[in-house]
């Protein structure tokens, strides 16, 4: 089988009950993408196929022939970020750092999905979709964040959507499914 990942082309004959995270991580040696839950409840495995975002740990890697897979690996370098990676530094987003390659990539899938149009659950209109917190905390639900950095990963989205950041403290916000 062959694979796009990262702008690469692999080639690999995975069992055919492996998941995509395992071909990634366990025969690819791309380990960016986390194994969280490994049920598609925390999102920190979460890569972008073909431009949209999946949980790899809920799709198998022989459904992904051909396709294009982007993983955190490939959004930037150490010493070429992607702008949403400096943003999550700049902004503290990425705490104890688990959960991070999932949110940069859901975020980074995200902003493209507003930018085509695409409304959430939260969008109150659906032909101008305003970039609120409560929007991008719909849109990045399926990321879990154990240590809470909810509103530092939501300052660094709405950085890099090209809006303003709030001058209220991140401990100030209220962003959905936070304790802040």
């Amino acid at each position: 089988m062959h694979f796009t990942i990262n702008g690469k082309v692999h080639t690999a004959e995975p069992d055919i009950r492996a998941s995509l995270l395992d071909l990634l991580r366990e025969h690819l040696g791309l380990i960016g993408t986390k194994k969280g839950c490994d049920h598609g409840q925390c999102g920190a495995c979460t890569v972008i196929v073909n431009g949209r975002r999946i949980n790899s740990c809920l799709t198998l890697a022989v459904m992904h022939q051909e396709d294009d897979i982007l993983t955190i690996e490939g959004l930037g370098s150490a010493d070429d970020l992607h702008p949403m990676q400096s943003a999550f530094i700049r902004h503290d987003g990425y705490q104890c750092g688990y959960c991070t390659p999932g949110q940069i990539c859901s975020a980074v899938a995200m902003l493209d999905e507003v930018r085509k149009g695409w409304p959430s659950h939260a969008s109150g209109d659906l032909t101008d979709i305003e970039l609120t917190d409560a929007e991008i905390s719909e849109r990045m639900s399926g990321n879990i964040c154990r240590c809470s950095a909810y509103p530092n990963i939501v300052d660094a989205i709405r950085e890099v959507s090209g809006r303003e950041v709030s001058g209220l403290s991140p401990a100030g916000r209220e962003v959905a499914g936070t304790d802040a």
